[in-house]
């Protein structure tokens, strides 16, 4: 049995089917890098994540300010203007430049202006084009100064008390051509509590590229999914180590965006995407936030680290991977102490580099897909995305020690046709010698990256690995067709993480790609409480908060959830009881939240011991 709760008096059913990527459509008004492109052809499709009227890129030049105020903004925007961009124009860096660089600046801008132009002479995919990709509420906004003292509606539960980080993908400049929503610059929004107060502030993560691309007044780095296809991106990429030769960016630095997970962990905010290192993100007493760096664990760290570490509940370890596109060893395992200090790697045999957005823990033992999307970077020479689904090759998990020292240990479970790109949890079942692995199974399994015509399904699924017989089993846990729904973001009761757990809270992604509500699963008996934010109300992954760590009751906590309705142009953030599925309190933000990626919440006596 399902039940429904709405967030306001207005009650609405998400949709059973979902549109195919096809149906991602565009929006009527197109941004502005595609204007004056006479040979481009632009189909009038209505889109589904309609901007509003003349929506540009926010007003952020390279040495952008924010504005000074604090009052709370209730108007629909209609006009937003973009940063300036010349491209054969740089700010201040290029005073330095000598006469040699200026010249190779010179030229390599003249090269990349003619690609762009021969790129759309050419109608970009779905997947690729930022009219769909960042339009409505996908598109990107300013940074936000703090904002105290929220209008709030209903009353914040007295154990709220810290804050609550959203990590999300924000482009700083317009993108001049191929652009996935993956691919924005890391904006971190974060709502602090303060004994029923609330206040707002959002920034980007001053990453090594960003900080980069402000200096030069435009984008300069490769966009990793909607420019490094095809011949166009080995064009690309040779013009970007071009530009690294003669000194005009520095990738050495790394190049990575971290706009997708946030874990609190030894006392400091990472903010991260599996392209590069972490990046320190401090709270500030007033609620704002400042990036302190590039985070290598005191020297630690020298690879990259996906987006999705773990952290142990019980021992305050920290287990993670890392993965490299291009050379072997093509995946690594490591842990952290819970005081930082590094393991030495692990390598884990894989044949080909492979797509690891996450994994799992349970009280022993890590659990690694190794699943049919990977790299292969031929497929450019060939004309193609480098993102690859491998229909030949076999889906499998790979059980490790948590404390191995080498991967000799490591056992192999196929599990065919099986493409999670999260995994809620994992845990043990010592009386028939399983590891039970709970994720969301996708298909088609690359359709979040390249154009297809089936429409993408994503079912919450429990996995069986038995240790003794090496096979495994799948099933859908929502047995009921009717109540069948697509759950693609969310999380268990992070203290029982890598135990078992009998609730799952996950966002309804319907209609795709939007959220309208979450599920809160009985992963025991399949059966389904829905939350609907309400009509034209849109918002993202549901984050669990625990009242008390040491309550009995699974359930017992609240669910945080930014949610933006399209219709008044507003954002807020929901509070719900996780028990009830009661709407608790709102917080009334002071400008639009994009929907975003993931978040998670420190409380008041960890941020005040914060590095």
């Amino acid at each position: 049995m399902a039940t429904t709760t709405p967030a306001t008096n207005t009650w609405i059913k998400p949709k059973l089917s979902m549109p195919s990527s096809r149906e991602f459509g565009y929006s009527s008004n197109s941004i502005s890098l595609l204007k004056n492109q006479p040979n481009r052809q632009i189909p009038n499709i209505n889109c589904s994540l309609q901007a509003p009227p003349i929506f540009h890129f926010p007003k952020q030049s390279s040495n952008y300010q924010t504005p000074k105020t604090s009052t709370i903004s209730t108007s629909k925007p209609t006009t937003i203007s973009h940063p300036k961009q010349e491209n054969n124009s740089y700010s201040s860096s290029s005073s330095q430049w000598n006469l040699v660089q200026k010249a190779a600046a010179m030229a390599l801008d003249a090269v990349e202006s003619a690609l762009t132009k021969h790129e759309l002479e050419h109608p970009l995919p779905k997947t690729a084009d930022p009219r769909v990709q960042i339009s409505g509420n996908f598109a990107p906004v300013p940074e936000n100064p703090v904002c105290q003292s929220l209008p709030v509606t209903g009353k914040i539960p007295k154990c709220v008390q810290g804050v609550y980080v959203r990590n999300g993908a924000n482009p700083l400049f317009e993108p001049t051509a191929g652009h996935h929503f993956f691919d924005g610059d890391g904006m971190v929004h974060a709502v602090q509590f303060k004994n029923g107060s609330a206040s707002y502030a959002c920034r980007f993560t001053e990453t090594e590229r960003l900080v980069q691309e402000k200096a030069l007044g435009r984008p300069v780095f490769p966009k990793a999914i909607g420019e490094l296809h095809g011949h166009s991106g080995i064009a690309r990429l040779m013009l970007f180590y071009a530009r690294g030769l003669f000194g005009l960016v520095d990738h050495s630095k790394g190049t990575g965006v971290a706009n997708a997970g946030l874990v609190y962990f030894n006392n400091r905010l990472l903010a991260m995407s599996e392209d590069d290192l972490p990046y320190h993100v401090r709270v500030t007493p007033t609620g704002d936030l400042k990036t302190e760096g590039r985070f290598d664990f005191d020297g630690q760290l020298k690879s990259t680290m996906i987006a999705h570490p773990k952290l142990d509940p019980v021992s305050g370890e920290l287990f993670a991977l890392s993965y490299d596109v291009i050379q072997k060893p093509y995946l690594k395992y490591f842990k952290f102490s819970k005081n930082g200090e590094k393991s030495n790697d692990v390598e884990i045999p894989v044949e080909d580099p492979t797509m690891m957005h996450d994994f799992a823990i349970t009280e022993k033992f890590v659990v690694i897909p190794d699943q049919q999307v990977v790299f292969k970077m031929s497929e450019m020479i060939r004309g193609g995305s480098p993102v690859v689904y491998d229909k030949n090759k076999v889906s499998r998990f790979g059980i490790l020690d948590k404390y191995a020292k080498d991967g000799s240990g490591l056992k192999w479970v196929e599990v065919p046709d099986c493409f999670c790109f999260h995994l809620w949890n994992a845990w043990e079942e010592p009386e028939t010698d399983e590891i039970v692995v709970i994720g969301s199974c996708m298909t088609p399994p690359d359709s979040i990256f390249n154009e297809c015509d089936e429409g993408l399904k994503s079912v919450l699924s429990e996995i069986r690995l038995n240790l003794r017989t090496g096979k495994s089993t799948r099933k859908a846990i929502i047995q009921n067709p009717e109540e069948q729904v697509n759950l693609e973001a969310g999380m268990v009761n992070r203290n029982k993480l890598g135990r078992k757990t009998q609730y799952a809270y996950l966002a309804i992604a319907e209609p795709w790609p939007k959220v309208s509500g979450f599920a809160k699963v009985d992963l025991f008996t399949g059966e389904v409480h829905k939350f609907i934010y309400g009509d034209n109300k849109y918002g993202g992954e549901p984050l669990f908060l625990p009242r008390d760590p040491n309550s009995k009751a699974e359930d017992d906590g609240y669910i945080l959830a930014f949610v933006h309705d399209e219709k008044e142009w507003k954002s807020e953030l929901q509070i719900v009881n996780a028990m009830t599925l009661k709407l608790e309190a709102s917080v009334k933000l002071p400008s639009r939240v994009p929907y975003g990626f993931h978040g998670t919440f420190i409380n008041a006596k960890d941020l005040a011991t914060q590095a």
